[in-house]
C-alpha cells in the first residue's frame, strides 16, 4: 500500500484520475491483493498519460520498489491491466 501511497501525487501529476484503492479485508485468499481504478476519457489519454508517468524522472524509484510485487512469476505478470467502459445504466461513466 505504501509504495501506491507515495505515488499517488505523482499520478495525479500525470492525468492519472485514479478513483480508488481497494485491498481485500479478512479473505486470506486474497491477501496479496492490491486494487485500484484509473479513469479517462479515452484509450489514447490513457496510454498518453501513462506513458508520462513512466517518463518522468522521479517515477523509478517508485517503480524500483514495486518490483518485487509486478514482476514476473513463470512468465506471467502479477498486474491484470484491464480497459473497461460503463454500461448506460451506471452511475459512474
Amino acid at each position: 500500500e505504501s509504495i501506491f501511497r507515495d505515488v499517488s501525487k505523482l499520478q495525479d501529476k500525470h492525468n492519472l484520475n485514479v478513483l480508488g484503492y481497494w485491498v481485500p479485508e479478512n479473505d486470506s485468499a486474497w491477501a496479496n491483493t492490491f486494487v485500484y481504478l484509473v479513469a479517462h476519457p479515452s484509450r489514447e489519454e490513457a496510454k498518453k498519460n501513462w506513458a508520462a508517468l513512466h517518463a518522468d524522472p522521479a517515477f523509478p524509484g517508485y517503480r524500483d520498489r514495486a518490483v518485487p510485487i509486478i514482476d514476473k512469476v513463470d512468465e506471467n505478470y502479477r498486474v491484470d491491466e484491464i480497459y473497461m467502459r460503463p454500461t448506460d445504466y451506471s452511475a459512474m461513466k
